[in-house]
C-alpha cells in the first residue's frame, strides 16, 4: 500500500483551531486530536494494535501506542474506591 502524505497540515490546523474558537471548547484540538480518537475508538471495538498502526501509517507500535486513550478514561467505580 502506498503511503499517503498531505502537505496541508498547517491549513487543517488553522481550520480547526478556527472552528472550534466559538465552541466553548476549552482543551486545543488538533490534527493529533482527531488520530487520537479514531485509534483509541477503533482499539475500543476490539481492532487490534498492529492494524491501527497499519490505518494510522506508522512505522513503530509504540507510535500508535502514543495515541490510544483508553487509559485517560475513568470509571465511576473506580472513583468510588477512594474512600476519605
Amino acid at each position: 500500500m502506498d503511503k499517503c502524505t498531505f502537505s496541508g497540515g498547517w491549513a487543517l490546523m488553522t481550520m480547526i483551531q478556527r472552528r472550534t474558537r466559538g465552541t466553548g471548547i476549552k482543551t486545543r484540538i488538533g490534527n493529533h486530536t482527531f488520530r487520537a480518537t479514531g485509534i483509541t475508538a477503533y482499539l475500543k471495538n476490539k481492532g487490534t494494535l498492529e492494524a491501527a498502526q497499519h490505518i494510522a501509517n506508522h512505522e513503530s507500535p509504540r507510535t500508535t501506542k502514543l495515541y490510544d486513550r483508553r487509559q485517560d478514561e475513568i470509571s465511576l467505580d473506580e472513583v468510588e474506591k477512594i474512600s476519605i
